[in-house]
């Protein structure tokens, strides 16, 4: 099938998949200034605690070595922010994102947190980065491939900007494993999160894609699968809180 008449599932909808970024920035546009709030309000306050397993995975340097690390889909600065505070002073992290009212609510962020200096935010497309080849020493992207309408393009160019020796880490939701939890999963996912999405943010429609494209996502095995194939080694994953999460590595060797 030519591009023009190539499709991808958008929750559980069959859209183009040309058209699919532009949904993705008007779900995004819709939420930005309560992105952050709503994560903690759908998760529980548990997407904190998988956010340090992927910063203690990370694992940055914590003396002045020189160590940069791009964050893709990272628009308001959470993964990067928590990298910093982690790392010494030769840590710079650059969040790369598409759009642009979650950098504008990064940049505020980052000001008032004086992490300004190491943290810098730049407007861009996961498939297509602006960055030289070999060019960071991490890659990371916490819940946002998922979005991404062409996955396979993403981590090839994730391993473009990574210098040899380098790691990719994903962070993204995944495939309810225990039994019981995955029926309590579906009720507060379909049930609980849209009309919590309206009440916050005045968007129930952004929230009900955000629940049905978890499901549309490779399982953790086949996502491993793509990972090597964009080039990556030692691919591995770790399954969290029952597998509502898992968090992907793969190195650049």
């Amino acid at each position: 099938m030519d591009r023009q008449g190539e499709t991808t599932h958008f929750g559980y909808r069959d859209v183009p998949v040309d058209d699919k970024q532009t949904l993705v920035n008007g779900v995004f546009h819709s939420v930005a200034s309560r992105y952050d709030l709503m994560n903690d309000l759908m998760s529980g306050g548990l997407h904190r605690v998988w956010k340090d397993v992927m910063i203690t995975a990370l694992n940055p340097p914590r003396a002045d070595t020189p160590f940069a690390l791009l964050d893709v889909a990272g628009g308001t600065g959470d993964i990067a922010f928590r990298a910093a505070k982690a790392a010494g002073h030769g840590f710079q992290a650059t969040v790369c994102d598409i759009n642009s009212d979650m950098l504008a609510v990064g940049r505020e962020r980052a000001e008032k947190a004086h992490l300004d200096h190491q943290v810098s935010f730049v407007e861009g497309n996961a498939e297509a980065l602006a960055f030289p080849d070999r060019s960071f020493d991490a890659y990371t992207i916490a819940f946002g491939i998922r979005n991404v309408p062409r996955i396979d393009q993403a981590l090839r160019e994730a391993y473009r900007v990574l210098k040899p020796g380098s790691r990719f880490l994903c962070l993204e939701f995944s495939t309810v494993d225990m039994p019981g939890l995955d029926k309590i999963y579906d009720l507060f996912s379909f049930k609980v999160i849209p009309p919590l999405g309206r009440a916050i943010t005045g968007d129930a429609d952004s929230y009900q894609y955000l629940v049905e494209s978890i499901r549309k996502f490779p399982k953790p095995n086949a996502f491993a699968e793509m990972i090597r194939d964009a080039g990556f080694a030692r691919v591995s994953h770790q399954i969290l809180s029952g597998g509502i999460v898992a968090l992907h590595s793969g190195w650049r060797l």
